[in-house]
C-alpha cells in the first residue's frame, strides 16, 4: 500500500508501476485511456469513491468515519491499537500522548492539533483543523490537507500581483469592489490575505518589506530569497528577478575589482575606460578628465577615468578607503560562501583549502571527501533500520524488530558498531550489534524524544520532553529489573527535544520547543549550562553537528527553515526552504545536510552551505524517524584513536580513559 497523494506524482512507488499507469474507462465511443482516473475525476485535492461521482478529501481516508457509501475509504486501514501512553491519530498513526496539542503536527494529518486552542497570531486554521502561517495562503501549494488555503479567489491575487487597491497605506478592499492599482514600479509593497473560511481576498498595503533581514523580496512580490542566492547563476525567484543583470553588475560576487561602474550601474573592464570609444551605453566611460595622467601613488595599478585617475587592485584584493592602497580579501572569513568545505588558510591575494584527517581534498581544491569505505546513512522507518549508501544509493535493511514496534530515535556507537534506539512499544532503549546480530535492552520504563551516544565516555544520553529532563546511563549497562540511570539536568528545561553530543569536548547541545524556543549548550555532566541561541527560532525539532566546520545545524518546523551557527553561537545563517515541513532528525556528512520528513514520508538532502540542490533520497512505506551517519562509515579500529589525537580538536573528555576512575557512571566535565 502507498499513500494516495503518491498516485500519479511522476515517481514509481509500486514495484509493478501501477501507481503511474493509465486505466481503461468506458465511454459512449467505446473504451478510452485515461491516466489516473482518481486525479482526473476529482482533481488533485480529493479522491473518488469507486463506482460513484462522490469525491472526498485525502485526509478523510482511514479517519474511522465512513465517508464513501460502501465504506471504501475505511477498507484496508491498519487496525492495531496504540500502546499505553500513546494516542491514535485520525490516520491511525500512533504518537506519544503528550504530543497532542503541542503546536506541532506530529500525526502528519494535523488531527493531534484539531481540537486544541485557537491558532496563534499570524496563523489561520484550515477546515480540517490544521493551523498554517498566513503567508502560506495562495502560494500555489496545498498546505491545508483539504486545499482550503488555495480557494478559487487566489486567481484574483495572482492577477493583481504588484498592485494595491485604492486608498492609503493601510487600505483594505474586498474582492469584487472597484479599485485602482498602483503603478508596477511603485515603492509600495503590497500583500494580500485570503480568508480561509469565506475565500474573500483582503489587501494590506505597507511601506516596509516583509522579508527578513537575511532575505530579499522578489520583484513580483511573491516570495523572498536569501541574499546569498542573488546573482548565483540560478533563478530562485519565480520571475527570475534574483538573476536580472547580474552578468554585468559591478557588485556581483567574484567580480574583479579592476572594473569600472558605468552610469547605469553596469560594469566595464578598466582597460576599456578612456580608450576613445564609448563602451558604456551612456558614454560615461569617456570624456571629462580622461586626459589627466596617472600620477597617484597607487599600491597596485592606476587607470584614467572621466573622474580623473583611479587606483585599482588585482584579484584577491579590494581598494581601501583611502582610494590608494589595496587590502587583502579574506575569503575564509564568511562561512557558506563556498570557498572551502572544511579548513581554509588565507594568503595575500589568495587562499587555500585543507582537510581534516580521514578526508581527501577533491581535484577542485575546495571540497573534502571521506576516505575509506563508503559513508552510510542509517534511517529508522517504522520497525526497521535501513542503511543507505551515500555514494552508491544502495539500500539494505540492517535491523528489523516486531511489526508492532516503532523504532523512534536512534544513534550509533562507532567503537562497538552497535545501533541504539528508542522502542515506543515497550518504553525501552534497545541495541543491536551489527557484527554479530546480538540484541539487548539497555534500560526500560523511559520515554525519550531523542537519544545520543557518547562513544568516547561510553554513555548514552536521552531527553524526556514531558518531564523536562536530560538523563544518562552506561552503554555497557544490562537490564536486570532495576533502572540504572541518572538525571543529568531537570531544572528550567522548557520541553527539551533534539540532543547532540560532542564527545571530544565533553559538551552537549539540545533544543527546547516550549513557550520560548532556544538552543542550549552544557558540559556533559549538566554544568556550565548557557543559551547558545534564543532569537529567530520557532520549533527547532532536529539538530546536527558538523565537527569539521565546528557548526551546529537545526531544522525549524514552524518557520520552515534550515539554520546553522558556529558552536560559540556566532555566525548565524538561516535559509527558508519550502520543503522543510515536519523534520524529525538530521545529520551532516561532507558537504550535505540530511533529514527525515515525517509528513512526506521521505529522507531528503540539500547542500549544507547554500540550501540548494535538494534531492529526495528515500520514500518508504512508513514514516521515517531517527537518522544518523555513522562516523567514518564501516568499522575501523583506528578511528577512535585518530579522532582523539586530532590536533585541531583536542580531547577534553575526562571519561575517555579508565572511565575517569569512576566505579560506575562517569559524566565528563571538561
Amino acid at each position: 500500500c502507498i499513500p494516495v497523494p503518491w498516485l500519479c506524482d511522476g515517481e514509481q512507488q509500486c514495484p509493478d508501476g501501477t501507481d503511474e499507469q493509465c486505466v481503461r474507462v468506458a465511454g459512449d465511443a467505446g473504451q478510452a485511456a485515461e491516466c489516473c482516473a482518481v486525479s482526473s475525476v476529482c482533481g488533485s485535492k480529493k479522491v473518488q469513491c469507486p463506482g460513484t461521482h462522490h469525491c472526498i478529501p485525502h485526509w478523510e481516508l482511514c479517519d474511522r468515519h465512513q465517508d464513501c457509501e460502501d465504506g471504501w475509504d475505511e477498507e484496508g486501514c491498519p487496525q492495531q491499537p496504540c500502546l499505553p501512553g500513546q494516542w491514535q491519530c485520525r490516520n491511525r498513526v500512533c504518537i506519544m500522548a503528550e504530543w497532542k496539542c503541542n503546536g506541532i503536527d506530529d500525526c502528519g494529518d494535523s488531527s493531534d492539533e484539531d481540537v486544541c486552542a485557537p491558532c496563534t497570531p499570524g496563523m489561520v486554521r484550515c477546515d480540517e483543523g490544521k493551523c498554517i502561517l498566513e503567508s502560506l495562503m495562495c502560494d500555489g501549494k496545498d498546505d491545508c490537507l483539504d486545499g482550503t488555503d488555495e480557494p478559487s479567489t487566489c486567481g484574483e491575487l495572482h492577477a493583481a500581483t504588484g498592485c494595491c487597491p485604492s486608498g492609503g497605506t493601510q487600505a483594505e478592499a474586498q474582492v469584487g469592489q472597484p479599485r485602482n492599482c498602483l503603478p508596477a514600479c511603485s515603492c509600495q509593497v503590497c500583500s494580500a490575505r485570503v480568508d480561509v473560511r469565506s475565500g474573500d481576498l483582503y489587501w494590506l498595503a505597507s511601506p516596509h518589506l516583509s522579508c527578513s533581514r537575511t532575505h530579499v523580496l522578489c520583484r513580483n512580490g511573491t516570495g523572498c530569497v536569501a541574499q546569498e542566492y542573488l546573482c548565483d547563476g540560478e533563478k530562485d525567484c519565480a520571475d527570475g528577478s534574483d538573476e536580472d543583470g547580474c552578468a554585468q553588475l559591478c557588485n556581483t560576487p567574484g567580480r574583479s575589482h579592476s572594473s569600472y561602474p558605468c552610469g547605469l550601474g553596469f560594469c566595464l573592464n578598466a582597460s576599456l575606460v578612456c580608450n576613445g570609444r564609448q563602451d558604456c551605453a551612456d558614454g560615461s566611460d569617456e570624456g571629462g578628465n580622461c586626459s589627466v595622467p596617472c600620477q597617484r601613488s597607487c599600491t597596485h595599478l592606476c587607470y584614467p577615468s572621466p573622474q580623473g585617475p583611479r587606483c585599482w587592485c588585482g584579484p584577491g584584493y579590494q581598494l581601501a578607503e583611502d582610494g590608494l592602497s589595496c587590502m587583502d580579501i579574506d575569503e575564509c572569513m564568511e562561512w557558506g560562501k563556498g570557498a572551502c568545505s572544511q579548513t581554509c588558510l588565507n594568503a595575500p591575494g589568495s587562499y587555500s583549502c585543507g582537510c581534516l584527517p580521514g578526508y581527501l581534498l577533491e581535484p577542485d581544491g575546495h571540497i573534502c571527501k571521506l576516505t575509506g569505505p563508503e559513508p552510510k546513512l542509517l534511517v529508522a522507518v517504522q520497525s526497521e533500520v535501513l542503511s543507505y549508501g551515500l555514494r552508491s544509493g544502495h539500500e539494505e535493511v540492517v535491523l528489523a524488530t516486531d511489526k508492532d514496534r516503532v523504532i523512534f530515535s536512534l544513534d550509533y556507537d562507532l567503537v562497538e558498531r552497535k545501533v541504539f534506539w528508542m522502542d515506543l512499544a515497550t518504553l525501552s532503549i534497545r541495541w543491536q550489534d551489527l557484527n554479530s546480530g546480538k540484541k539487548g535492552t539497555l534500560v526500560k520504563g523511559v520515554r525519550s524524544d531523542c537519544i545520543a551516544v557518547d562513544w568516547l565516555g561510553r554513555n548514552l544520553y536521552w531527553t524526556d520532553g514531558a518531564a523536562g529532563q536530560v538523563l544518562a546511563t552506561r552503554l555497557g549497562a544490562a537490564w536486570q529489573g532495576i533502572p540504572e540511570y541518572t538525571v543529568v539536568m531537570d531544572e528550567d528545561l522548557d520541553q527539551p527535544h533534539s540532543l547532540v553530543l560532542q564527545p571530544l569536548s565533553g559538551l552537549m547541545y539540545w533544543s527546547e520547543v516550549g513557550s520560548h524556543a532556544r538552543l542550549m549548550e552544557a558540559s556533559m555532566d549538566g554544568s556550565r549550562r548557557h543559551v547558545l541561541l534564543a532569537q529567530g527560532l520557532g520549533w527547532p525539532t532536529a539538530l546536527a553537528l558538523d565537527l569539521p566546520t565546528q557548526r551546529i545545524f537545526w531544522l525549524d518546523e514552524k518557520l520552515g527553515s534550515v539554520g546553522s551557527a558556529h558552536l560559540d553561537g556566532s555566525s548565524v545563517k538561516v535559509l527558508k526552504l519550502p520543503w522543510v515541513r515536519s523534520p524529525f532528525a538530521a545529520a551532516v556528512c561532507e558537504g550535505q545536510l540530511y533529514w527525515s520528513e515525517r509528513k512526506t514520508w521521505s529522507v531528503q538532502q540539500v547542500d549544507k552551505a547554500s540550501g540548494k540542490n535538494r534531492t529526495v533520497l528515500l520514500k518508504w512505506r512508513g514514516q521515517p524517524h531517527g537518522l544518523q551517519v555513522p562516523a567514518w562509515g564501516a568499522p575501523n579500529p583506528a578511528v577512535p584513536a585518530l579522532l582523539i589525537s586530532h590536533p585541531a580538536q583536542p580531547c577534553t573528555n575526562g571519561c575517555a580513559k579508565s572511565n575517569g576512575g569512576c566505579a560506575q557512571l562517569c559524566l565528563p566535565n571538561p
